[in-house]
């Protein structure tokens, strides 16, 4: 009796989460209506919901969770947001002095930023990405360390055991870093294990983190936990970045910068 109790609770929490999808958003009565079950089993279905990262809930109901689509490859990414990623890499360089030592994720927002530095002066930067060496080969002044490992051809970019091993020895003072999706719960999310796992190594070099995401980022979440929010020291978004989700941060103790 037990398990037919459980395998009808898993059958309504799946068509209830299909149910908030479509409507994306809904309230403990609507619930209560739609599926015949007492107030205590509404909100019951609701936290586990939540808990497994599926809805998120607000006062009185759920809200959908918007899941990140599918990554393209990299250069099919490097055309989409392209005024806002140049707008955001723009900002995020400004951070960098001379002189400084600095990591430089994968990612077609790093990228642009990579590019924005070409000009600077003794400045020192490791990095994973093959996008982000050629945007600095043959800059003067810019020492590009390219950290080892197996070629991620849709990302352009190195992962793996060599790489993870050759972060060991590193100590960056600045990390500028792009992700696939940012969520006020949820965290940074990515849609690759083995990146994100990477990734979390490359978050503990930095004693100042810089996130760059163009608006299509936030409020999403990806396959993959990276990590939580207070990792981050600095966001740099654009104007359309959700104006609720900025403030949120902001109220978290995250400098966010509007490119």
């Amino acid at each position: 009796m037990q398990e037919a109790v459980a395998e009808s609770a898993v059958e309504r929490q799946h068509q209830l989460l299909a149910w908030i999808e479509q409507r994306q958003r809904v309230s403990v009565p609507e619930i209560i209506a739609r599926f015949a079950v007492s107030p205590a089993t509404a909100r019951r279905d609701l936290e586990t919901l939540a808990a497994e990262g599926k809805v998120r809930r607000v006062h009185g109901g759920a809200i959908a969770v918007r899941r990140a689509p599918p990554e393209p490859p990299v250069l099919q990414r490097a055309l989409e947001q392209a005024d806002e990623k140049k707008r955001i890499a723009a900002v995020a360089a400004a951070l960098v002095a001379d002189g400084e030592t600095i990591f430089l994720s994968s990612g077609t927002t790093v990228m642009e930023v990579a590019h924005q530095l070409r000009d600077r002066q003794n400045l020192t930067v490791f990095t994973n990405s093959l996008l982000v060496v050629n945007e600095l080969a043959g800059a003067a002044g810019v020492e590009v360390i390219l950290l080892g490992g197996i070629v991620r051809a849709s990302e352009s970019s190195l992962v793996g055991a060599l790489t993870l091993r050759s972060l060991t020895e590193l100590r960056a003072l600045k990390l500028i870093f792009g992700i696939r999706a940012i969520d006020l719960e949820q965290g940074l999310t990515n849609n690759s294990l083995e990146e994100s796992l990477l990734d979390r190594e490359i978050l503990r070099l930095g004693n100042e983190v810089i996130i760059v995401a163009d608006h299509t980022k936030l409020g999403r979440v990806s396959t993959v936990f990276v990590a939580p929010l207070d990792v981050i020291d600095v966001l740099v978004t654009d104007t359309l970045a959700p104006p609720e989700i900025v403030q949120s941060l902001r109220d978290k103790g995250i400098d966010v910068r509007i490119a």
